[in-house]
This record gives structure tokens, sequence and C-alpha cells, in this order.
């Protein structure tokens, strides 16, 4: 069936829902039981699931609040049915192939994972969201979806997934090691709400992104990246995302252009002194800037933990003089957005490192 003929009112006659066809009829027909006995994830999901059912011509999503306030936004369905066909063809699922959706339906992520099984004819079983969904799972699975947190605590229980994509954060080097000897295909995504989740993909191993079909790549005069998908999105979107671009379907990421410190006149990207210090030490840290009367600005590292870690020199042994932070600062706990990405405005707000 061509991309065109494919509408947001196509069900696959191969989709299962935990073990269970259901069509068109079906589908809506069982939502009424779920959203008045079902669990609670589970009503979110059939309460999706009538949306996009229904005769309106978008959704309305919610975006997750990493750089600024959560926002519904609205979008075409018909955009939502090329990024799920963009998916299959990119990582080649097929009809019958089963499915996991551990990640909240409130947001795009859950949303793709839905509607990739019911255009594709996937079979999909749902679990409750948690950070380690393969606790009590031994069935495999030929594709899952999931953020770095839930693949962390998955590590044991990968080789019961063929193809992994890991989005919402980014993963760190750390992780990635973790994951190098897995049989698994893991590819870490990258998007955003505004794009109907992902535009491009790379293979754990790899440094670059790569785009998927129909999307082409340049950047601004900042080397910020600038995405065309025409059919996912109705103009060209100018990201905040810092990139090396390769060609203009390739890029590597280096960082976000709002996160820039510039201090003393030298201009630092925080996620590549991140990458620097990844190893140094288990806990969850980030680069956050303070206002100073000397350089405008100088580099703070910010740790949560309740302890002091007793850092020394050979802790910044890979960072250039300007990258080495000036103060460190310890937290209980870090401020999170609602999809759980640290919110380091917030969290340097609650510190007074403003």
């Amino acid at each position: 069936m061509l991309q065109k003929t494919i509408t947001y009112k196509n069900v696959h006659n191969r989709f299962k829902f935990n073990g269970i066809h259901l069509n068109f009829k079906q589908i809506k027909r069982v939502a009424v039981s779920y959203i008045k006995e079902g669990e609670e994830y589970e009503k979110v999901i059939f309460k999706f699931l009538l949306n996009w059912l229904d005769e309106k011509p978008y959704i309305e999503v919610l975006t997750s609040g990493t750089t600024g306030k959560p926002k519904i936004i609205k979008i075409e369905k018909q955009f939502v049915v090329a990024s799920a066909l963009s998916t299959g063809d990119y990582l080649n699922l097929k009809p019958g192939d089963s499915a996991l959706l551990s990640l909240s339906a409130d947001y795009i992520a859950g949303k793709l994972m839905l509607v990739r099984s019911l255009i594709l004819g996937l079979e999909l079983d749902a679990v409750e969201p948690s950070s380690a969904p393969f606790e009590s799972i031994t069935r495999n699975y030929d594709f899952v979806a999931m953020v770095p947190l839930q693949v962390e605590q998955s590590i044991a229980q990968l080789n019961q997934i063929k193809t992994l994509i890991i989005g919402g954060s980014e993963v760190n080097s750390i992780l990635k090691e973790k994951l190098q000897s897995t049989p698994t295909n893991i590819f870490e995504t990258y998007g955003m709400t505004e794009t109907v989740s992902h535009v491009a993909m790379k293979r754990i191993e790899n440094n670059y992104f790569e785009a998927l079909p129909n999307v082409i790549f340049s950047i601004d005069d900042r080397n910020c990246l600038i995405i065309d998908a025409y059919k996912v999105a109705e103009s060209k979107i100018i990201t905040n995302d810092l990139v090396e671009l390769i060609s203009e379907h390739q890029f590597i990421w280096k960082g976000r252009f709002d996160n820039i410190i510039n201090s003393g006149g030298v201009k630092l990207s925080p996620e590549v002194i991140e990458s620097k210090l990844q190893g140094k030490f288990q806990n969850r840290f980030f680069i956050g800037a303070q206002m100073d009367e000397k350089l405008g600005q100088k580099v703070v590292l910010v740790i949560e933990s309740n302890i002091d870690l007793n850092l020394n020199t050979k802790t910044f042994e890979n960072l250039s003089k300007y990258e080495v932070p000036k103060n460190v600062y310890y937290i209980n706990e870090f401020v999170e957005t609602k999809t759980n990405k640290i919110n380091r405005k917030k969290t340097l707000h609650k510190i007074k490192v403003v």
C-alpha cells in the first residue's frame, strides 16, 4: 500500500493490543471499558486512541518542557502517519512484529508507539510505565522504545529485544559502554514534539545521526540545525541544537546553543564538558553557569548528592583551563521535567546559582 493512500483511519489487520486483534470499531468499543475500569496508564492509552480515531484531522500533544514551559500544540494526524511509516521503513518493521509500549501515552513518544502499531500492523503489548519495565517480562520483542533510565535498569534483559530505540535525553558514555556487547540493534533518536517524534537516528556505536526518509538537514549562521521534513512539518524548523553538519543527511550533535557559557569571551558548551567528565563519578551531574564580575559567567559543576565527593584536580584532568569548574555545588535532588529530564535552570535557581 502506498504511503499516500494510508490515512489515520487505517487500522492494519495485523494490529493487536495485549494479544487481541482490534479493528477500527472494536477499538472504539473496548475503549469505553478500559477508560472506565482500566489501570491509569490504560485509560491514557485508550483516551488517545479515541482521539486518534475521531473526525478531527489533528491531535493535541504536550511538549516535554525541557527548554521552557510545557505547552500544548496541534499536530496533523497525517504527519503522524508519515512519521510512523518512516520509522517502519528505516528499521524494517513488518506486520506481525511484536512491540512493547513502556512509555506514557501522555507524550509524543508513547503516542507514536501506538500509531506505529496501528499503521504498521504490530502486535503491541502495554505495561505500566516504570524505570524498570522488563523487571517482570519474560517474552521477547522485535521492537521497543525506552528512555535511558529504563535502558539502564534493563541491561540484563536487553537480549529479549531485537531492535531498541532510545530517546528522551542523551545516552551518556557510561551507558553506551554497557551497551556495546549486547546483540540488540540499538539506535539513539533525535527529534522533538514539533517534528512528530524523531527525524534522525544513530546506531549506539556511531557518533553521527542519520536522517529518516524524506528529511534534509542544514545549518544556520550559529551552526544550529535546520530541519526540512516536509512530510511531518509544515515548514522548516530552526533548532537551538549546535551540530557539526556532515552532509544534508548526517550530523554530529554538539549541544544546545541556549546553554552556551561565555566565560571571559571564551564560549563553552556544557554538553562537551559533561562528555569529558563522564565516568568520573556515578552521581548525576551537569555543567551550568554562574554570574561573575570578572568573567561575566563562570563554569560551575552541579552534582546530585547529599555528601561532598571530595573531588580533586585529577577529576578535571581532561578539561582545558577554561572548562574547569570554578565552583562545585551539591544538591540532594535535581528538579526534573514531567518527562524525567533534568531541568537545569530550575535546579540552578533552587541552589541560587543564577
